[in-house]
């Protein structure tokens, strides 16, 4: 007699059947579901070869301690086959806050770089030509600041803004409901990230002007459907401010870009990515009407899930990181982060980042699962759970649109409820052993205490602050006050204020004094 199975259900609420096949594919539309890779609507893959005549970017997320620690860092990586840059920026600079104010006390330089002024990102990317690599910044309330910093650097490097290649987060609306590093209400925000589109659109045209983020929200505990719906939902509201501040939808649409996570269920995930394009694709096309093909692409960087690694028997996260990757490059992704194995104990050594450096490299070069594009599409089971996701989130896009769309379910606590209740159910089924996490709940065995773990420096915090009052000594502090006035008055206006933001970092503004102008003008954004 067999036994009585088991049933599947994964988070995202979608029963898997025991086994699939043809009467999974009745009716089923080849053109309108799959199309071929690089053509509407891109389920398969935004080119037609996809990485047979491009690889993803292999993009290391990195920042510690001073500007002149992460350049050395990102030197390295450089040297060792990285393909660009992903710079992490300590809290008091992603909430904008100089290293010497009272609210940064404990944490400059601790989980990212600490940058306050145009003087640390000169020594950020010092002997990097940043006409020849492409860098990503995870930087969002301040974003136009930061921008602002990279241009100038670029400027000094006899670099013309039009040549540079690179990404700002610059997604507002997810630091509302899983992040935390807001400055500004919702409104002023939203009009700092249309001005960059325009700004951007104009000087910097080969520049992500944003990467809608669905990271975070998977990290703070969403489901995979949540983490696609409220992503392309936030992606929607970005659309529509940039509309209504008067552009016309393919001079901006074909800048963005969006950043997905690697979590831990293997076929959903890769679902996950392949729904995602094909949504994306219908709603630039039917709902704004794009004409421009590029205006309909979903490009997208992914990060391999940093809550699913383990403290204990921490080499173990090495295996979940390899699997992470391998879904992102059968997704399609178009650039891809690593984490390190020891991400649950401390910033990664210079050993870890070099192996999940040489992970991505692995997948890359040697396995094979580049030679051909979408190697999957077809399984029965993979396009039944496509079609299944992409049901489950259509239902939340609509239930936010009935609600105003993202911007009001930001404001009325809905999407925050919705991870909550999801991170809640998630952690629970861990705790009960419903859910099983090698080394944690299962498999568990005595381990000693780990050494070599990387410490940022305490001393960094002094460094930063005697650097500061230097500065502040030794600039036209004249000059600065003109230009931060000019900031403030602009701010008052409809006017582009990512011009006099230049203005103020190339005259050695700290980002705590730009971002303190701003705050007069917009206010501070404080949660219930």
């Amino acid at each position: 007699m067999e036994k009585e199975e088991k049933k599947v259900v994964l988070d995202s609420g979608i029963e898997v059947k025991t086994v699939y096949g043809p009467q999974d594919f009745l009716g089923f539309d080849y053109k309108e579901k799959l199309g071929e890779p690089g053509q509407y609507p891109y389920t398969r893959g935004i080119q037609p070869n996809m990485y047979r005549g491009k690889l993803w970017t292999m993009r290391q997320y990195a920042g510690f301690g001073t500007a002149r620690e992460t350049n050395a860092r990102f030197r390295y990586l450089l040297e060792q086959g990285q393909m660009g840059l992903s710079v992490a920026f300590d809290l008091p600079t992603q909430i904008g806050y100089d290293s010497d104010h009272e609210l940064a006390r404990g944490e400059v330089g601790k989980v990212g770089v600490a940058v306050d002024s145009l003087l640390d990102m000169e020594e950020l990317f010092a002997g990097i030509p940043l006409d020849k690599v492409s860098t990503s910044m995870t930087i969002n309330a301040p974003a136009a600041v930061l921008l602002a910093m990279y241009i100038a650097v670029a400027k000094k490097q006899g670099i013309d803004p039009q040549n540079l290649s690179g990404t700002i987060q610059n997604d507002i609306l997810k630091e509302y409901v899983a992040r935390g590093t807001y400055i500004f209400p919702p409104e002023p925000s939203m009009r700092i990230i249309t001005d960059i589109f325009a700004f951007c659109k104009k000087e910097v045209p080969k520049w992500n002007t944003i990467s809608i983020s669905g990271y975070h929200i998977r990290e703070a505990g969403s489901t995979a459907v949540q983490e696609l719906a409220f992503t392309l939902a936030n992606g929607i509201a970005y659309v529509e401010a940039a509309i209504k501040a008067g552009l016309t939808v393919d001079e901006f649409a074909p800048r963005l870009s969006f950043f997905f996570n690697a979590h831990l269920n293997f076929f959903e995930e890769i679902a996950k990515f392949r729904a995602a394009r094909r949504i994306w694709a219908k709603i630039m096309k039917e709902r704004f009407g794009a004409q421009n093909p590029k205006s309909l692409l979903l490009r997208f960087h992914t990060q391999t899930a940093g809550c699913t690694l383990t403290a204990q028997q921490p080499k173990v996260n090495l295996l979940r990181v390899a699997f992470q990757a391998l879904m992102a490059v059968l997704g399609g992704t178009q650039s891809l982060h690593t984490n390190s194995y020891d991400e649950a104990l401390c910033l990664p050594t210079d050993e870890s980042a070099l192996l999940a450096l040489r992970t991505q490299q692995v997948i890359a070069y040697e396995i094979g699962v580049t030679d051909t594009v979408d190697p999957l599409g077809g399984s029965y089971y993979l396009e039944s759970l496509t079609d299944a996701l992409e049901e489950k989130v259509w239902e939340y896009l609509q239930k936010i649109d009935d609600m105003g769309g993202a911007v009001e379910s930001v404001k009325n606590g809905f999407m925050r409820r919705e991870i909550e209740k999801s991170s809640y159910e998630y952690q629970r089924a861990i705790e009960k052993g419903e859910k099983t996490v090698i080394g944690v709940n299962r498999f568990v065995i005595e381990e000693e205490p780990p050494r070599d773990l990387l410490r940022v420096n305490p001393e960094i915090e002094k460094v930063q602050r005697e650097k500061l009052q230097k500065l502040r000594a030794n600039r036209d502090n004249e000059r600065v006050e003109k230009t931060l006035e000019r900031i403030r008055e602009v701010a008052q206006s409809k006017d582009n204020l990512i011009y006099p933001i230049l203005e103020a970092v190339e005259a050695y503004a700290t980002l705590g004094e730009i971002c303190g102008a701003l705050r007069e003008v917009f206010g501070e954004y404080h949660q219930d």
